[in-house]
């Protein structure tokens, strides 16, 4: 790789790094796309686990204490089961089609909660085992376990700084399975290794950033974000 390719990529990371420290979700979506046509889906897919395992570290650092482990456990556990049985799904499903249906929902969702009253709440835990299961089955088959999470985490009303390390509490286990998969599989290669090391302060540094936008934003203001944020990942899941 050239140094306009090694810089591009360290743009990239920095800015979906950035919205995933401040929002708690949503950074492959963004990094994936671009990424892919600097580098390559081989480098840009364990490149992103990577990244976004360590996102998920830096920020329950410090943020441990307000995880919802209630919940996060829950979601994980019923995440791991749900997997396999996305495998199963990715050979007799079409992706474009779940995915597009994925993105619709999303959509609906976002829009509906942006012009009309919220949902109300849920009350109740036991929820988060459909949730989990529902993503693990979506992560299987087409690496798209986070949205579920999400719209669970908006209807139980978190803070945003619930809200945000919550969702790490939860990516971080699931993203670990993620990378140990990628390690198997051959696709730790030097120069993966070599980006990583590379994009390291990078993350740490956006994540940073991004914890203060995160504490910055009322609560009513990040649920709207949200909400729009939902809106545009379903976008782009038709889109793509």
């Amino acid at each position: 790789m050239d140094s306009t390719s090694t810089i591009l990529v360290l743009v990239i990371i920095f800015f979906s790094t950035f919205v995933r420290s401040a929002l708690g979700f949503g950074d492959a979506l963004i990094a994936m796309p671009l990424l892919a046509f600097v580098v390559g889906m081989q480098t840009a897919t364990p490149l992103v686990a990577m990244g976004a395992s360590t996102i998920a570290f830096t920020i329950l650092l410090k943020s441990w204490r307000k995880v919802e482990i209630k919940a996060a456990w829950r979601l994980v556990i019923s995440t791991w089961i749900g997997i396999p049985i996305g495998l199963f799904f990715l050979k007799e499903a079409p992706e474009s089609l779940i995915k597009a249906i994925l993105g619709i929902l999303l959509v609906v969702f976002g829009l509906y909660n942006l012009i009309t009253p919220q949902l109300p709440r849920l009350k109740t835990e036991k929820w988060a085992y459909a949730t989990g299961l529902l993503a693990g089955i979506l992560g299987g088959a087409y690496n798209t376990n986070g949205p579920p999470v999400v719209v669970y985490g908006m209807l139980r009303k978190w803070t945003p700084e619930k809200f945000r390390a919550t969702l790490q509490g939860y990516f971080l286990p699931t993203g670990a399975a993620i990378l140990i998969g990628h390690g198997l599989s051959g696709l730790w290669t030097p120069e993966v290794v070599r980006l990583y090391v590379y994009c390291l302060p990078v993350i740490i540094g956006s994540v940073l950033v991004g914890g203060i936008v995160n504490q910055k934003i009322p609560k009513g203001k990040f649920d709207k974000i949200i909400y729009g944020f939902l809106v545009v990942i379903g976008l782009l899941l038709i889109v793509r």
